[in-house]
């Protein structure tokens, strides 16, 4: 088996566990608050939180270097978190999938004001056309868009802007810091907002947080085993699958029928990232780090996100040249 079909397959075994993972989110979600959902996610997660940040030998502080961008990336890694799972736990899974599928193609357009790249004819025709993708899984006047539609999108902008950020600085700050502070105002967030929200949980359901908080952080670290093993072209596109899980598990578990708009939107928007990450791994398209490289998963905030990890030298130096070519 040569690296990248074990990268690939490592990364479809991350993204299966990541698909369940919602599943348990979306169980909850009809009874809990994602306040509550997300405050004991990430309360579970400090433990391993712990074992990662024994383990970081790199001398320092905890005091980021760039203490305004980190501020930035807290907040968007506080409201893409409770977002996401409020819209997991609302909207039907491939309709939410198919809207946080866009979450790179505003990573690309955030790229020019913010990390000061050349966007050229290509990427912004793929831009343009992943966004018909979200018209279409959207149908705005022909259909009513409820809050859960809203906070799918609310986090796929936060998704986007705590990316941008770790491309921004991740080279400069540690990576022990980049995972705190989401972790740490989460944590503080959602438990001054837990007394407006808070519902006693049998034993059983605080197992289910556990079991989120666990499988996160093991489908984490397999993705980013995916990553040291295969090339990213081959390793990114593989969190699309998550849509045919999403598809399986909406049908089994919460008798959700895929409908032909949510399909075709879903389509149309994958092969718009596709076709961005592709450009990406021809190199020169970026001097950053390319999109979908920086993202281990939307909306799980008690999960050190992929960039967070590429910015501490464990990986392998792939960067890109200044040069544009798209």
């Amino acid at each position: 088996m040569s690296s990248n079909v074990k990268g690939a397959v490592l990364a479809l075994i991350a993204f299966g566990l990541y698909s369940t993972h919602d599943v348990f989110i979306k169980t909850l979600g009809a009874t809990y608050s994602p306040i509550q959902i997300v405050f004991f996610s990430v309360l579970l997660s400090f433990p391993l939180a712990t074992i990662m940040l024994m383990r970081d030998a790199k001398p320092g502080t905890l005091l980021p270097v760039h203490p305004w961008w980190m501020t930035v990336r807290t907040v968007a890694a506080v409201v893409t978190g409770v977002s996401a799972f409020y819209a997991f736990s609302v909207l039907p899974l491939t309709q939410t999938y198919a809207i946080l599928f866009a979450t790179p193609l505003i990573i690309t357009v955030l790229s020019i004001p913010v990390l000061g790249e050349t966007v050229r004819l290509k990427r912004w025709m793929a831009v343009i056309v992943g966004l018909i993708g979200v018209m279409v899984v959207l149908r705005p006047g022909s259909t009513e868009l409820t809050l859960g539609h809203g906070a799918a999108i609310l986090a796929a902008f936060g998704g986007a802007f705590a990316s941008i950020v770790v491309r921004k600085i991740g080279a400069e700050e540690r990576t022990v810091v980049m995972l705190l502070y989401p972790m740490v105002a989460n944590f503080a967030v959602m438990g001054a907002a837990l007394a407006f929200v808070y519902k006693p949980m049998p034993i059983e359901h605080l197992g289910m947080l556990a079991v989120i908080s666990i499988m996160a952080w093991i489908a984490g670290r397999i993705i980013i085993a995916a990553y040291r093993t295969g090339e990213a072209a081959i390793v990114a596109p593989m969190q699309y699958s998550q849509i045919l899980w999403a598809t399986a598990y909406g049908l089994i578990f919460f008798g959700e029928a895929t409908d032909a708009y949510t399909a075709a939107g879903a389509t149309i928007i994958i092969a718009s990232g596709l076709y961005i990450v592709f450009r990406e791994s021809r190199g020169g398209t970026s001097k950053n780090t390319p999109v979908l490289r920086t993202r281990t998963r939307f909306g799980t905030p008690s999960m050190p996100r992929l960039g967070d990890l590429m910015s501490s030298g464990r990986f392998r130096d792939q960067s890109m040249t200044t040069n544009e070519r798209d």
